[in-house]
């Protein structure tokens, strides 16, 4: 569903150069890809981005069409104040899942600096084009891409994970000026009962929390630049769903709430 643990918040005012300082840190370890348990269908959904208060910011839309064993997901976000993100990202599900392209553009009143980041797993290619002080500046990295890179993928990741068993770690890059690939840990709480349609189910709640190595990684939450946690709400069982997350999309954001409004697989959706 919708993605980034952070992949799931937006509004990035003034973050980038705290990010561009935190990223150039390398994640200390790799882990596997995310073992396959649950294929992705193909999928229409509505999502709707709100405040901490509960004020509606931004209404969501997601696409997910599958051909073979590969899906592509595309999510994006209107502002209400006209700023737009946009967000297509394909990737296998043969055994594990395994990022191929990423694709992020960000542009609006809500974004400090409009970016647009590309990213392709199997040359570890990552462009980012943004704009700072009015002017339009490009970076380019070759960077080594961990097999378990996750971005655009974090809901669908959760779906596949053991709620009962250990904290899992993936790899994300963010959008940045200089991106660098950084460690999630994601991990698992106490079953949480949510009622859907006036339905009782259970729900997983997932801590999500940046890694830093390193003497950094010990000097962050001292000098106040360890990111915040992002949560997020799995429905558990035999078709889990995603269902809400709460944390900043980058580092300095605010944190706010995307949630999914209504879903519908495409055999089912009406012309």
């Amino acid at each position: 569903m919708p993605h980034n643990p952070i992949g799931l918040r937006i509004k990035p005012r003034n973050a980038l150069p705290v990010l561009a300082c935190l990223l150039t840190l390398q994640m200390t370890a790799t882990a596997e890809p995310v073992a396959v348990r649950h294929l992705e269908k193909p999928l229409q959904a509505t999502l709707e981005l709100r405040s901490s208060k509960g004020a509606l910011l931004a209404d969501g839309k997601l696409d997910l069409t599958v051909s073979g064993d590969q899906v592509t997901s595309r999510l994006t976000f209107t502002f209400k104040d006209g700023s737009i993100q946009d967000e297509t990202t394909v990737y296998s599900q043969q055994g594990q899942f395994k990022l191929i392209s990423n694709r992020i553009v960000q542009k609006g009143p809500s974004f400090s600096r409009p970016l647009e980041m590309t990213i392709e797993a199997a040359t570890g290619q990552v462009n980012v084009t943004y704009t700072e002080n009015g002017r339009e500046q490009t970076a380019s990295e070759r960077l080594q891409i961990p097999p378990d890179l996750a971005n655009g993928m974090i809901p669908t990741l959760l779906k596949n994970l053991n709620p009962a068993g250990p904290p899992s770690t993936v790899s994300l890059i963010a959008a940045t000026p200089s991106p660098r690939v950084v460690g999630l840990r994601l991990s698992p709480g106490a079953p949480e009962s949510v009622t859907i349609g006036g339905v009782a189910r259970r729900a997983t709640h997932y801590v999500i929390k940046a890694e830093i190595g390193g003497v950094a990684g010990v000097l962050a939450p001292l000098v106040g630049k360890q990111p915040p946690e992002t949560h997020a709400w799995v429905i558990t069982g035999d078709t889990p769903d995603f269902l809400k997350s709460e944390g900043p999309l980058f580092y300095g954001g605010a944190s706010w709430t995307i949630e999914v409004t209504g879903a519908a697989t495409r055999t089912n959706i009406k012309p």
